[in-house]
């Protein structure tokens, strides 16, 4: 029996993601958390899992921050993340932190399927090009062409619609709050607003999916 463990702290997504995660084999076991200290207390109690799969948007730590613990104490338990945070810098980060496969959330069950057969198979799995460049175009590219917004503006843009925190978009770009207030104004000087719920209007209104 294959036992994997899903960090995410979204409830749909969660369960969405554990009916995909039954299609994997006979006899899969799919326990879902919402959040990094109660997979931890989990992996404490009972070590003996497969899989984790994790989103690098957490409510108590940011994943990359989670997958560093688990290689450090549980180095034989293979991690993917799954996240729509699917830049390039992002992927070799969750990399470098542990993870054995990352996959967009804008990508197909079967490919999230795919990377999964091949990391408990002992391997790693990154996204297509075509996969993760497409995620990319469609969230950034038609606010960031129109406003002449940086990749690193883009980036914060993309999680402010989401509706993170400037603590929560410095923690998972590994920047500093003050330089995320620095992104937001320039943001906000380029889209024409002064808060965020406006610029997540406009964002949301020149087709801008994250």
């Amino acid at each position: 029996m294959t036992k994997i463990l899903v960090v995410e702290d979204h409830v749909l997504v969660r369960e969405a993601m554990s009916q995909t995660l039954m299609r994997l084999e006979e006899g899969v076991q799919c326990t879902g958390f919402k959040a990094a200290d109660e997979a931890l207390a989990e992996l404490e109690r009972d070590p003996e899992w497969d899989l984790a799969v994790i989103d690098l948007m957490l409510p108590d730590m940011n994943g990359f921050s989670l997958l560093a613990i688990l290689a450090k104490r549980f180095p034989d338990l293979p991690a993917i993340v799954v996240s729509a945070l699917d830049d390039g810098a992002s992927i070799q980060r969750a990399l470098k932190a542990g993870a054995s496969g990352f996959v967009p959330k804008s990508c197909s069950s079967d490919e999230l399927l795919e990377a999964i057969r091949i990391v408990l198979g002992g391997g790693v799995y990154t996204p297509k090009e075509d996969a993760s460049g497409a995620a990319r175009r469609r969230s950034g590219a038609p606010v960031q062409d129109r406003f002449g917004l940086t990749t690193a503006q883009t980036r914060v843009m993309e999680l402010l619609a989401q509706g993170r925190t400037n603590r929560e978009i410095a923690e998972l770009l590994g920047l500093s709050e003050g330089t995320v207030k620095v992104h937001m104004s320039a943001i906000f000087r380029a889209l024409n607003v002064t808060n965020r719920a406006q610029a997540v209007l406009v964002i949301t209104r020149h087709g801008s999916r994250v």
